[in-house]
């Protein structure tokens, strides 16, 4: 008969259990800077893959989310979006060629940008301190010295961890005190999704035009000495697990593997989940028709309506810059200009309604302006129009790459 444990229970080595304490250094490091913004930092208890968290030296900054940022009515752009802005809109989550109005204001509690109390991180940072305690106690009880020692290094390692790490969250204030329009900002995905945010300019300065800055409460000498503290603690703390009683490092090992069980979780969440923003306060403005668009025609013409302006599709290259783009932009703008911007046109539902404006038959008369040269699928009559401009929709899925710009012009960068 196979024998798995010869001598008995007893001749069970763990000495490899230490390994446990260093290992998840992916799931602790997904949400690492935003744990460090929280106070529950501070707290003593066991941590998985503390060594991570070990670094010579911070990130200065909050690192930025993919996408194009344009003031719709200045021209500014930024070719990336700021960390609080990202996580504030999960734009990212938006089908493709969607288009979202939201109008951002700030509550009147000036409440800070920080890390949720209440999120998930907050309950394994409590998880962590009770499985500390629990140990602690148990080490006790065994009357087990070396894993007292083992757990107390470890668990202590978090606090020091912590205050090395610990950071507030500097957004950008103007000094200026005069009036200035609003700000309007449009955010251009990936996916080719986009987002018309209406706020003011302390706000779009705060959000996405200025980078975030990380100020850190102890200064980079303390913080080194800090980390080679952190890295003598932890090695010590890992060769009195391995000294400790094989009943103690069973309870350790099942406590690692339940808190990298919790962390891998906790990372697979949406990050919304572990920062607070009441500050910002969103309300989406619902227009006719939702947010879904067939084609990337069709969402910048709903962009450029939203905002009545073409300017910054210009600017951001987020039209090819071709002069047969150039003509429907300048189309487009007319057919804005040729509206009155109030009052606001609402149907029975009370969303807002946009100018009606066949954008499809327009890109394909620029496109084409001679009709003998037109893909056999576009000589139609515009009598054939149906009311929701989708025309040339076959048009698009033959010639529009991935990226939303047509593969016959200038794509975009």
């Amino acid at each position: 008969m196979m024998n798995f444990l010869s001598g008995g229970f007893s001749n069970l080595q763990l000495d490899i259990v230490g390994f446990l304490a260093i290992l998840g250094e992916g799931s602790v490091l997904a949400n690492a800077q935003v744990s460090a913004l929280s106070n529950f930092s501070y707290l003593p208890r066991l941590l998985p893959a503390p060594q991570a968290l070990i670094k010579t030296s911070r990130p200065e900054r909050l690192a930025p989310s993919t996408g194009k940022v344009v003031g719709s009515k200045s021209g500014g752009i930024r070719h990336q979006l700021n960390h609080v802005a990202h996580i504030l809109h999960s734009g990212h989550s938006l089908p493709e060629y969607s288009v979202r109005c939201v109008r951002l204001s700030k509550n009147n509690d000036n409440r800070p940008v920080q890390a949720s109390t209440s999120g998930p991180l907050t309950w394994l940072s409590v998880l962590g301190c009770a499985m500390s305690i629990i140990l602690v106690v148990l080490s006790v009880y065994y009357e087990d010295g070396m894993a007292l020692l083992a757990i107390i290094l470890l668990s202590f390692l978090s606090t020091i961890i912590g205050v090395g790490s610990k950071w507030v969250l500097e957004l950008p204030q103007r000094k200026a005190t005069r009036t200035v329009p609003a700000s309007d900002v449009v955010i251009f995905y990936p996916q080719g999704a986009f987002m018309v945010i209406r706020c003011d300019e302390d706000i779009a300065r705060q959000l996405y035009w200025a980078p975030e800055k990380c100020h850190y409460m102890v200064d980079v000498q303390i913080y080194r000495f800090i980390s080679l503290t952190g890295t003598i603690m932890l090695m010590f703390g890992v060769i009195a697990l391995a000294n400790a009683q094989l009943t103690l490092q069973i309870f350790v090992g099942a406590a690692y593997i339940i808190l990298n069980a919790a962390y891998w979780l906790v990372a697979a969440l949406p990050p919304t989940m572990h920062w607070d923003l009441s500050l910002y306060e969103t309300r989406v403005e619902r227009y006719a028709g939702g947010d879904h668009n067939d084609n990337f025609t069709q969402a910048l013409w709903k962009a450029i309506a939203i905002t009545r302006a073409t300017k910054w599709a210009r600017i951001a290259d987020i039209a090819p810059e071709t002069d047969q783009w150039n003509h429907w932009l300048a189309k487009a703008q007319a057919e804005i200009d040729s509206e009155p911007v109030e009052p606001l046109k609402r149907d029975e539902n009370g969303d807002i309604l946009l100018p009606y404006w066949n954008c499809q038959k327009a890109l394909s008369d620029s496109l084409y302006p001679d009709e003998q040269e037109k893909p056999r699928n576009l000589r139609r009559s515009s009598a054939t129009l149906n009311a929701t401009g989708s025309l040339a929709r076959d048009f698009d899925e033959a010639n529009v790459g991935e990226d939303g710009v047509y593969a016959n012009t200038v794509a975009e960068e």
